[in-house]
């Protein structure tokens, strides 16, 4: 039986997450984020080779930048869930988003490659979220110094990818159109 990660406390998260767990509220969120693998390939998939280096101001991530971004940070949020229902009990470390994105050229990789490294670390990722139990969901750590239940970092990694998801189609997308 799948673990039933119920939506979480505010105690539970960092509030600076808040924007993420309300994107991610209402229904169940390994159904979510079953479906947004569907959602990234459709978003992205509809973007050429060339718009994807598309930026919408020169300190802006290129649309490519942005998924290898929520590549990355899919693996680190699933970490942290991962560590905190297996109960760690040392903080976990944060990261520098814009340091990550520095750290590799992800405007180098194919599109479409991109596309598929979220299906298969989505994927994978589910497939481990559920053996984790509802209690163990529960489960209190800490990441950079902040609470974290294990059940908030899988929402946050659903109101993740819609933070994004809205980002492309309400300035990417319509920037592109302009260019």
């Amino acid at each position: 039986m799948a673990p039933t990660f119920e939506f979480p406390e505010p105690e539970e998260y960092a509030s600076f997450y808040d924007g993420y767990i309300q994107r991610a509220k209402g229904g169940n969120v390994l159904e979510t984020l079953a479906r947004q693998i569907d959602e990234i390939q459709e978003a992205f998939g509809k973007i050429s080779e060339e718009q994807a280096l598309f930026r919408p101001a020169p300190e802006e991530w290129s649309i490519k930048q942005v998924l290898g971004h929520i590549n990355d940070t899919e693996r680190i949020f699933f970490y942290r869930a991962l560590c905190i229902s297996r109960g760690e009990i040392q903080s976990l470390p944060g990261f520098d988003q814009d340091e990550y994105v520095r750290g590799t050229d992800f405007n180098a990789c194919r599109l479409g490659g991109l596309i598929h490294e979220f299906t298969l670390v989505r994927q994978a990722n589910l497939i481990a979220l559920r053996h984790i139990s509802t209690e163990a969901g529960l489960r209190r750590g800490l990441v950079n110094d902040h609470p974290a239940s294990a059940r908030a970092l899988v929402h946050i990694m659903a109101g993740h990818v819609y933070h994004h998801l809205e980002s492309l189609e309400a300035v990417y997308l319509p920037a592109l159109i302009k260019t």
